[in-house]
């Protein structure tokens, strides 16, 4: 995606005065000089600042000059309003520019066009080859690093190239700093889809954003209240109600009810039409609020839209959905139902292998002592009505009526608890199998119901997806298998383990915004509370966080 050039033209016509003599011409000893001692002080210092900018990249620009013999790179006028028009657009990838050297560089190249000395022009330099390495890493790797925020993070944060110094002179060399950066930033639609949709969320904000509609009764199809005008300005605000102005603005007619409806499923609200407190709170909720909403997931894609395969399974835990994406592009989607705010589901990746019909499901340690047994103690139907057996750790089934049940309340229990396969099972009739140390994995469920509710968070963990057997087709349909091969397989009610010839990565991913390939932005409930400490983080000053191996890979060079 182009980013939006918002210098302004008196910044650029500066810019050019300032760069119509050379930072350096080849060959002049002096510049060399300059910008070499100036490097070899600021690698001896610590903490190196710059015009009051600190140096992050110390390491790497010194070898990047060395390689270079000293020769200054950013000689060309058009090359540095290049690199400022990336800093500036980079509040298009929910960065803060001033977290890229924005104000220094131009401070610097003020001074460099009033004293024209070679050490304002090396300090130019480096804060540009600075900035520039700022800029690539966080595009590839994400401001943050997600391990400080969650240890059970499990996605590599490594850097995929060998040579950081080559890479980053190379693109020096190039000349097109534009084509260099837009090569590291995740390449996958759903960035794409949703820097564009911050594109027009900023263009929101710097209008003043968008009216609020004041507290007062329920509207709905029918109701005339002024507050009905405040409703359609904001409707309009974000293209969910279009068209003409009704003869009567005050009134709640056919029209502002499908834009209210839309609203409502693009927040995650069931759509009823009617603006009650929960649709209320949604439009009251400020542009900036989801803004931070779309920085945090932009932040969360460029942690995990590296280097991927290009067949995966993800799953949006926030958004209760779950896609297959095959060669880069989603073709399957389906609603899941995700843990509760007490049993979360844990973000990570792993490997799906294979697919298990008609699961058994033993019961987890946790749910077996709080929930299984006090029900079998209160109840000795419970076992078969569930179609529920007893079993040792070898496998072997034991009778339910040989075990002293209320010595279970002590917490002693040496056996398990196994649901059989069948309808009412508790996994359904398919499970997708990725072992983990979670025991987390999508599968069927006989909860069907709940899937019709727009806020979906039921589960004690596991995913539970609307279309199985969809999905299972989809996997197995390179194996030869179709829907009826799945549905015979499922009917014969037999436990049937399938391999997967060609294994997929699944990634059990939260974000919560969302842009549509029409557009369309959806936004939900951070049920989690897991956007705050990003926005925070990114908020905040910028730190050295380098990503595995870049120090050991520059040193190398």
């Amino acid at each position: 995606m182009k980013i939006t050039r918002i210098t302004s033209a008196a910044i650029a016509f500066s810019i050019i005065i300032v760069l119509s003599n050379p930072i350096s011409a080849p060959g002049q000893t002096a510049d060399r000089d300059a910008l070499r001692d100036r490097i070899e002080a600021l690698s001896s210092t610590r903490g190196p600042t710059v015009a009051g900018a600190p140096i992050a990249a110390m390491p790497l620009i010194s070898a990047i000059y060395e390689l270079r013999a000293y020769e200054p790179a950013w000689k060309d006028p058009k090359m540095v309003e290049e690199l400022l028009d990336q800093v500036e657009g980079s509040a298009y990838h929910g960065l803060n520019p001033s977290d890229f050297h924005v104000r220094q560089i131009r401070e610097s190249l003020e001074a460099g066009a009033r004293n024209r000395d070679a050490n304002s022009r090396a300090d130019t330099e480096i804060l540009c080859t600075d900035a520039l390495a700022r800029l690539g890493v966080t595009l590839k790797f994400g401001k943050l690093d997600a391990k400080r925020l969650d240890p059970a993070w499990n996605f590599d944060r490594e850097i995929e190239f060998e040579d950081p110094v080559k890479v980053f002179n190379d693109a020096l060399n190039s000349k097109r700093i534009s084509a260099a950066l837009e090569n590291v930033d995740p390449d996958t639609e759903f960035y794409d889809r949703l820097r564009r949709a911050l594109v027009r969320y900023r263009d929101i904000e710097q209008k003043g954003g968008w009216p609020t509609v004041s507290e007062g009764p329920g509207l709905k199809l029918g109701a005339k209240d002024e507050r009905v005008i405040s409703l359609r300005k904001r409707l309009r605000m974000t293209a969910d109600l279009k068209g003409a102005e009704p003869a009567d603005p005050n009134v709640f007619d056919d029209h502002l009810e499908a834009a209210v409806k839309h609203f409502q499923t693009r927040h995650g609200i069931d759509a009823d039409g009617k603006v009650g407190p929960r649709t209320l709170e949604e439009l009251n909720t400020t542009v900036d609020a989801r803004i931070d909403q779309i920085r945090a997931t932009l932040e969360r894609f460029r942690w995990v839209f590296r280097e991927l395969p290009e067949d995966y399974v993800i799953v949006d835990i926030a958004g209760y959905n779950a896609h297959l994406v095959r060669h880069e592009r989603t073709i399957w989607s389906t609603r899941v139902q995700v843990g509760k705010p007490y049993h979360m589901t844990p973000v990570f990746r792993d490997t799906m292998q294979y697919i298990d019909f008609n699961p058994t499901w033993t019961i987890p340690p946790g749910i077996l002592r709080n929930e299984t047994l006090p029900r079998v103690r209160k109840d000795p139907e419970y076992l078969s009505r569930n179609n529920m057996s007893v079993v040792t750790h070898s496998g072997e089934i034991i009778d339910p009526s040989t075990v002293d049940w209320a010595a279970t309340a002590s917490g002693k229990f040496p056996y398990m608890i196994r649901q059989e396969p069948g309808p009412d099972n508790a996994l359904g009739r398919v499970k997708f199998m990725f072992p983990n140390q979670y025991m987390v994995y999508l599968h069927d469920t006989p909860s069907k119901g709940l899937f019709a509710r727009t806020e979906r968070a039921f589960s004690h963990g596991c995913i539970r997806t609307q279309n199985p057997f969809e999905l299972a087709t989809l996997l197995l349909e390179d194996q030869g298998w179709d829907r009826a091969r799945v549905d015979e397989v499922v009917d014969s009610l037999e436990n049937t383990r399938v391999d997967l010839e060609k294994p997929i990565a699944v990634l059990l991913l939260y974000w919560t915004a969302e842009a549509d390939a029409d557009g369309t932005v959806q936004f939900r409930r951070d049920v989690y509370n897991r956007d705050a400490p990003i926005i925070e983080g990114l908020d905040q000053p910028f730190r050295v966080d380098p990503p595995e191996g870049l120090r050991e890979a520059i040193e190398k060079s």
